[in-house]
Order: C-alpha cells, then sequence, then structure tokens
C-alpha cells in the first residue's frame, strides 16, 4: 500500500531535480576540492551527492572522532559555566580603504583577542578543553546510518569509520550510503561491535598534532 505522504515527497523531489540539475563528475555531486591542501591522515567529515531512482541523495558522513571531538567542546562549555554577558556585535573594529577623495568603506572586521573578565573566562574554556583533550573521556561512539526525506532530497547521515582525503575515498562512501538505502548491506553488517571511545581517541592524539601542523 503506498502512503500518500511520501509518495507526494519523492514526486516533489523528482520535480525539484529536474529543474534544477547538478553539475556531476563521474556521477557523483562532490561540493567539495581535494589536493589544494596538504594531504592529512585523518579526516572528520564530508558530504557526497548522487542521483537514484530520479531523486538526489545527499550523504552527510561524519568519522566518529568528529562526534567524540563535539562532545568533549559541549563537556567543555558545560563545564566552564555560562559566559560573561557581552555584545559580541561591538567588539568588531572596522577597517576601512579610501574610496575616493574624501569616502572611505569598510572593507572587512577584525575581533580582538577578548580581555578582563571576558578574555578569563574563553582562558579557561581552552585550558578545560585541552585538558580533556588530552585525557580523553569517557564516551563511545557507535556507528549508525539515518535516513531524512526532504522535499528536494533524501539525506543520509553517516557515522561510520572510514577515511576521506581525496575522490576515490569519497566515492567509498557515496557507494556505502547508496547499498545502504538500497537495502542491500546494514551498519551492522559493515561495522559490526564498533565503537570510538578513550583508547581510540587517545591512541590517534599523535596523528592529530601532526596534521594541525600541515595546516598552519
Amino acid at each position: 500500500m503506498k502512503i500518500k505522504r511520501l509518495e507526494q515527497m519523492r514526486e516533489s523531489q523528482r520535480n525539484y531535480h529536474r529543474r534544477c540539475r547538478w553539475l556531476m563528475k563521474d556521477g557523483l555531486f562532490i561540493p567539495h576540492v581535494y589536493g589544494k591542501d596538504p594531504r592529512t591522515s585523518l579526516s572528520w567529515w564530508d558530504e557526497v551527492g548522487f542521483i537514484l531512482g530520479d531523486r538526489r541523495v545527499m550523504v552527510h558522513w561524519r568519522h566518529p572522532r568528529w562526534v567524540y571531538e563535539n562532545e568533549i567542546r559541549d563537556r567543555a562549555w558545560s563545564q566552564a559555566g555560562d559566559p560573561p554577558k557581552h555584545n559580541v556585535l561591538t567588539e568588531f573594529v572596522p577597517h576601512h580603504q579610501q574610496a575616493g577623495r574624501s569616502r572611505k568603506r569598510i572593507v572587512y572586521y577584525t575581533r580582538p583577542t577578548p580581555q578582563g573578565e571576558v578574555g578569563a573566562y574563553y582562558d579557561r574554556l581552552n585550558a578545560i578543553t585541552n585538558t580533556l583533550r588530552t585525557d580523553g573521556i569517557d564516551f563511545d561512539v557507535p556507528a549508525s546510518c539515518r535516513r531524512e526525506r526532504l522535499s528536494w532530497s533524501t539525506s543520509v547521515h553517516l557515522v561510520v569509520p572510514l577515511e576521506v582525503r581525496d575522490e576515490a575515498e569519497l566515492r567509498v562512501v557515496a557507494d556505502l550510503g547508496k547499498r545502504l538505502l538500497q537495502g542491500k548491506t546494514t551498519i551492522e553488517q559493515e561495522f559490526w561491535g564498533y565503537r570510538y571511545g578513550r583508547e581510540q581517541w587517545l591512541a590517534e592524539r599523535s596523528t592529530m598534532e601532526e596534521d594541525l601542523k600541515l595546516k598552519v
């Protein structure tokens, strides 16, 4: 039995794809550029799109270490407490450029390093974050897959231990997302019993530090 609401959403997805074509590369929509920056050993998140049944699919991939890092940040904010009240918009300093004999225009803004009570708060927040990163936290991230139906596409939210550092590795993520949607495999089959926790985080810390040096 067909469900009217789902059929209407599928038709909406097809119509959107017919009106707004993707710029594809060998069957994939690849929104990011690879090879421009130094190649790091570890990766954190990425996205890729493809067409399935004349409808768009977007795969939003996150490595479990990305989820773990965000949990560290959330705990650091919680431990640091509420920040002092201050108006962020007034802290930005405009920088001007001459636009004529008597006129100037703002070309960009900078935000000075917070001082006083605000600066002390963020120093404390950074110290807590660094401690949690160094020691790790009791938190486990399983592999997971969640499907989301939107009016213009189907989204697949993947948290799996793959690495995406170039287009070839991105295609592995796209292939996994497609096979999951088609019911040809499951997360349990692909990553049975997988957990990313303190042990895995601490084992990767030195590699993370080396990767950070490449981005500086």
